[in-house]
């Protein structure tokens, strides 16, 4: 799965006339970003848990991904959410970006698919924003509350958070 390592080689390779593995040209420069993102994204797949599933629209760019999670329990038991996470250049001075796809009725994402994780802040005051030494298995925590009036909702009336999750599920997550 992890083509971009073999495709760094070979662009190596091409640009410098030699064949991959040979000595390294010193004017060809891979990121750090997509140097990390190898052995990340190998990490990250091997810690996924079974509800979750990472796919790669293009496995030469490890920097844009999908992740779908399927929880097994819960509120959200039956439905499927998928997020988008971009990873930018600048990473891992910067955390990567991530956006729910599905509608979803809960405390720590926004309607409009916002994420709100101290992890993703690039800084806090609290200092659980995102740091140089996080990695992308650090995404695999969602504690963090955002939409208030689920928040909210939540604390109310659980029954009727719960009727509204489902309805959520029904309509956008199947």
């Amino acid at each position: 799965m992890l083509t971009l390592a073999s495709k760094l080689k070979r662009d190596e390779g091409v640009k410098t006339g030699r064949p991959p593995g040979g000595p390294s040209d010193s004017s060809h420069r891979v990121s750090i970003r997509d140097r990390l993102l190898i052995k990340e994204v190998a990490e990250l797949e091997a810690n996924l848990p079974s509800t979750c599933k990472a796919s790669f629209p293009d496995e030469n760019q490890l920097h844009h991904f999908q992740l779908a999670v399927s929880p097994d329990e819960g509120y959200y038991q039956s439905g499927t959410f998928h997020f988008e996470i971009d990873v930018p250049e600048a990473y891992n001075m910067v955390p990567p970006k991530v956006k729910c796809q599905t509608r979803i009725w809960h405390p720590n994402i926004a309607e409009t698919g916002e994420i709100c994780l101290s992890l993703l802040r690039e800084h806090s005051i609290d200092g659980t924003g995102w740091a140089p030494t996080r990695t992308l298995k650090d995404l695999l925590n969602f504690d963090d509350p955002l939409n208030i009036d689920a928040a909210e909702h939540h604390l109310r009336d659980k029954e009727d958070f719960r009727n509204k999750v489902q309805d959520y599920i029904k309509h956008y997550a199947r």
